[in-house]
């Protein structure tokens, strides 16, 4: 790298790490106010454990080696890489990605709110990384998918599909909130929620713009495909709400930025011109009809992380096959369906989409199912009456 790229990928590096306490705002206002202190400290718990397990053995078994389906040990707690201003390149995408590890458990939050223990969350995150998160990820960047010819640009397969899918399995498991759906669960706080907003998208420039992994004109082209996806999407989704709820919300302008900041996310470094639109206006209009199908298939998935990031990114990553362009980018990727590919790249899409999907449900649901039956996964009925920021941390947000 030189010393442009390498400084843009350290900003890059620290926006997608700020995206997490983001996220923690984003959800954190959603949930009920006696839940709020939890929310927080599941997201924060991430960046607490998973930077240490990435450096120590997740990054080497995700990027390490030349296997199809899983790294080696040549990387092992960073082993052979050294300080010298050559490596600086190598550094800084390991800790590029390694905030790209943190922040993907902590979508699943998100879904499991209100109920599940602490002790439990503090044990599946690092295994699910492990078990889940790596593996996928080395499929699709250096992997079989990948060699296959796939696409994922900043990970909508990698992260929002493969947690969002996950996070359905969690629910399934965990079974429904007291109460739910007849008890309403509105958010505690839109000021929070709003502000987790800004700094989500804020945060996102990093995280796609990012994963050109320099400072180029892909970078470019991904740095304003984000800002007009997410714009697109919130309009898209306020437009409904208004047309058919007879009212716009602060919360569907939110969920509508952040559905489009997620399907726009593989697709990133692959479009170009009214493409991002497009994928912004698709992912809002579905988006907001999916977060609505949870209460008819009866799984409380409580801040809708299957309906905005399990489609959302399912949408962006299928739309690649319709839209990637790679004359534009003088790439080494298939066209697109628009642009004389036919449908060769939609297939490995497909293919890419539902080899995560089956293998991040199966393993999510049997670790659920082994904590449910060791350590245990679901707090007390008195412990949700109460709330869980007195139940599992003796905090309250509020006085």
């Amino acid at each position: 790298m030189d010393s442009g790229s390498l400084a843009w990928m350290l900003v890059s590096s620290a926006l997608v790490l700020f995206m997490t306490p983001g996220l923690a705002f984003f959800y954190g206002g959603m949930d009920r106010g006696r839940n709020v202190l939890n929310m927080l400290m599941m997201n924060f718990y991430c960046v607490l454990v998973v930077p240490v397990l990435w450096m120590l053995i997740g990054y080497t078994l995700a990027q390490g080696g030349t296997g199809r389906f899983i790294g080696d040990f040549d990387y092992f707690a960073l082993d052979g890489i050294g300080i010298l201003e050559d490596n600086g390149g190598q550094i800084v995408t390991i800790a590029f990605l390694g905030m790209f590890a943190s922040i993907t458990p902590a979508l699943i939050s998100g879904a499991v709110a209100d109920r599940l223990r602490f002790s439990a969350w503090a044990v599946f995150v690092p295994v699910w990384v492990l078990l889940v998160y790596v593996p996928i990820f080395k499929w699709l960047y250096g992997g079989w998918l990948g060699a296959r010819g796939s696409l994922d640009f900043a990970g909508g397969t990698a992260i929002h599909v493969n947690a969002g899918i996950a996070a359905l399995a969690a629910v399934l498991v965990l079974g429904k909130r007291k109460g739910w759906p007849t008890d309403g669960h509105p958010p505690h706080s839109m000021p929070l929620v709003m502000i987790g907003t800004g700094i989500l998208w804020f945060g996102w420039f990093g995280f796609n713009a990012g994963s050109a992994l320099g400072a180029t004109g892909q970078a470019a082209q991904a740095f304003i495909n984000t800002f007009l996806a997410a714009a697109a999407a919130g309009l898209a989704w306020v437009v409904i709400e208004w047309v058919r709820d007879g009212r716009p919300t602060n919360l569907g302008a939110a969920s509508g930025i952040v559905a489009g900041l997620v399907a726009v996310t593989p697709a990133a470094g692959f479009v170009s011109g009214i493409t991002p639109i497009l994928i912004g206006l698709l992912a809002g209009v579905v988006c907001s009809y999916a977060v609505r199908l949870k209460t008819r298939a009866g799984y409380d998935d409580a801040l809708d992380v299957v309906g905005v990031h399990f489609v959302g990114g399912l949408v962006g990553s299928l739309t690649i096959g319709f839209f990637a362009n790679p004359d534009f980018f003088a790439g080494e990727f298939k066209e697109g369906l628009f642009y004389g590919g036919g449908l060769s790249l939609l297939g490995e899409q497909l293919i890419a989409n539902a080899s995560a999907i089956v293998w991040s449900f199966t393993i999510t649901f049997g670790i659920m199912i082994v904590l449910k039956n060791t350590i245990g996964i679901r707090v007390s009925e008195e412990a949700e009456s109460d709330g869980l920021d007195l139940s599992e941390h003796a905090e309250t947000a509020y006085h």
